[in-house]
């Protein structure tokens, strides 16, 4: 479902898999809510980035995010647990520092 070469990645939801797409426009609308995006990766490389930070990130990068709203991001992170939202959380975090979008 996921493109890596474009840099998607993938989160379940509910038992199924959605896409995340770090676009520009989803970045941008990331960054007006979070901040700076590379202040963002600094706190997750200090293992300092917060759970509603994780979810807010995921939420601006679903590619159809008018059918999900941001409780039910949240619901699937805790229910599939910080580590396997890793995944994709790296995914994202890299290609906010490659620039792509």
């Amino acid at each position: 479902m996921s493109n890596k070469v474009r840099g998607e990645a993938t989160l379940s939801i509910g038992g199924k898999d959605h896409l995340l797409r770090p676009s520009f426009d989803a970045l941008v609308r990331a960054e007006e809510e979070l901040g700076p995006l590379f202040a963002l990766v600094e706190r997750a490389g200090a293992g300092k980035l917060r759970l509603a930070e994780i979810v807010a990130l995921f939420w601006h990068c679903l590619a159809d995010r008018e059918h999900i709203g941001r409780e039910a991001v949240g619901d699937a992170v805790m229910a599939q647990g910080l580590a396997a939202s890793a995944k994709p959380l790296r995914v994202l975090l890299g290609e906010i520092l490659k620039g792509s979008g």
